[in-house]
């Protein structure tokens, strides 16, 4: 699996224990379903932009032909 896999499959276990812990004490009740899951599809993609972002250097390659 790629760098940039395991970055975003850390990111989203880490998304899930913030709902767990925000769920326990009792946060997400007060703001809701809707605003939950708009918060949550906002940070899953701010994790693909930013491992996307870290995935690696892009390199050139040139081919000298004689």
């Amino acid at each position: 699996m790629k760098w940039a896999g395991m970055y975003l499959i850390g990111f989203i276990v880490l998304i899930g224990g913030l709902l767990a812990a925000l769920w326990k004490i009792g946060i997400l009740a007060s703001i809701g379903t809707t605003w939950t899951a708009i918060g949550v599809v906002i940070a899953v993609g701010f994790g693909i932009m930013i491992a996307v972002s870290h995935s690696g250097t892009k390199e050139n390659i040139e081919i000298n032909r004689k």
